[in-house]
């Protein structure tokens, strides 16, 4: 990391520190994640960053679409872009924008994908012990 100093106005700074506090951070590591999305965004447009349980994640705009959903589809496609976008429901455009990020940014998207995949398969697991302990 490098440091660098820049002046912001003190309305901008008591909104960062306002939402630091809500969002149970410091203002410095809030405003480095906003730098950091705002650069990506400029460079992804038709992607947006959101707040889940799982955490902060892409998602395309106009869709309740994380990017690592529609990865994942494509691949389950074996790439095929038009068929994920029909199944989907969603313009080619948008399955583009979502495997450009992808391009730039693959470990993060697998590493969703990876966490959806593990927590998929232990909620499974979950409801097949709960199926046999009710027919015990």
């Amino acid at each position: 990391m490098q440091p660098i100093s820049i002046r912001l106005p003190e309305q901008t700074i008591q909104r960062l520190q306002e939402r630091a506090r809500h969002s149970d951070t410091t203002p410095r590591t809030l405003a480095q994640r906003y730098v950091e999305e705002g650069l990506r965004m400029d460079q992804h447009p038709l992607l947006r960053f959101v707040d889940g349980p799982g955490g902060r994640r892409a998602r395309v705009v106009g869709t309740g679409a994380d990017v690592w959903e529609v990865i994942a589809t494509v691949k389950d496609n074996d790439g095929d872009v038009d068929a994920t976008a029909e199944y989907l429901g969603m313009s080619r455009g948008l399955v583009d924008a979502s495997v450009d990020y992808y391009g730039a940014y693959a470990q993060e998207v697998d590493g969703w994908i990876t966490r959806n995949d593990v927590e998929t398969r232990a909620a499974h697991q979950a409801w097949e012990a709960g199926r046999a302990a009710i027919r015990r």
